[in-house]
């Protein structure tokens, strides 16, 4: 069993690349070694469940114990008859995964390609990109009680998922150490290329009935475009949620803004882009001390170097200010301010 330490640097382990150390530090390496603990009584008390670090702003030190999550291991179930059946422990790099599923030939995550992060984080989130989320594609989690050690399956109804949102974020949120998932990939395959971006990139390289692995290529590309590399440069991936709003809110910014990308969703109301809105605002390349807006894509802040989780805060909640100010509109930041 790892040992607990001490006054552990985080630096290392948050993507934003932001100072702070944990009062105290335990990787979970095995299934087993978690439920013992938590049975024992060893993780009580302030904690922090932590993944990839691409979901997180440490705004100081952490007077908590933090859980790394380091828990290794992808596997092909008995296959459905509509569909395929994989599995991966939690700490499993989210990407590594997704291109191991195209290697065993098991197509249906390609177009969440190279969103960073682990596995056992993506259903907390709820990751989506290029027209698909990950609760389409989720069967199940095994996840384990950090104040009992009581080990629970959860079907995606016990999830409630929403726009990257889950119940790990609100009534259950710190309570569970996700360890395990099972995903199910749809057969007959069905290619998902309607993402202007996508449709443009594959149109370019001539491809008219991609494959999966060629749809993988055509997101890592695109996102790779736009997207700064978090080991080139501190950031936390899209910064803001896209903000979903009722119709009259919509009609008001399309009145004057026709052009305003919109996305109607299933229960009525628009879901608008905030990387348009803060582009709006002059944000795009902005920056404000040691860290910034980035000059690709405003949706993105990133670390300029030697940037504090203050710094980012400071950004943040001058972004939101503008774009409220002039659009009325309430934007909700994705990563977690600890």
């Amino acid at each position: 069993m790892t040992p607990e330490q001490t006054h552990v640097p985080l630096d290392a382990f948050n993507t934003f690349g932001l100072p702070a150390t944990a009062a105290r530090y335990r990787r979970i390496d095995t299934v087993e070694q978690l439920v013992a603990l938590a049975r024992d009584g060893a993780l009580r008390g302030p904690r922090l469940v932590l993944g990839g670090g691409s979901n997180v702003v440490f705004t100081g030190n952490v007077d908590a114990l933090v859980l790394h999550v380091a828990l290794r291991g992808r596997e092909r179930l008995a296959d459905a008859d509509d569909a395929w059946r994989v599995a991966a422990a939690g700490g499993e790099p989210w990407h590594d995964f997704v291109r191991w599923t195209l290697d065993e030939n098991l197509p249906g995550l390609e177009n969440l390609s190279l969103i960073p992060g682990t596995v056992g984080a993506a259903p907390i989130q709820n990751i989506g990109a290029y027209g698909l989320e990950m609760a389409e594609r989720f069967e199940s989690l095994d996840a384990v009680n950090l104040d009992t050690g009581e080990l629970r399956q959860f079907s995606a109804a016990d999830c409630r998922f929403g726009y990257r949102d889950s119940v790990f974020k609100q009534t259950e949120a710190g309570r569970w150490l996700i360890t395990r998932v099972i995903f199910r990939l749809p057969r007959p395959w069905p290619p998902l290329t309607g993402y202007a971006d996508l449709q443009r990139h594959l149109a370019e390289q001539g491809i008219v009935t991609p494959t999966a692995r060629q749809i993988s290529d055509a997101v890592i590309a695109v996102r790779q475009a736009k997207l700064p590399d978090p080991a080139v440069l501190g950031n936390a991936g899209s910064f803001f949620k896209n903000p979903i709003v009722d119709t009259a809110t919509a009609e008001r910014l399309l009145a004057k803004h026709p052009g305003a990308p919109h996305y109607p969703q299933a229960d009525g109301r628009i879901k608008l882009a905030a990387g348009w809105l803060i582009d709006q605002c002059g944000w795009k390349g902005k920056r404000l001390g040691p860290v910034g807006c980035h000059a690709r894509q405003a949706l993105v802040i990133v670390n300029h170097g030697g940037a504090t989780g203050a710094d980012v805060r400071q950004l943040a909640d001058a972004i939101a200010a503008d774009v409220h100010s002039r659009f009325g509109i309430t934007l909700e930041a994705e990563p977690s301010f600890v």
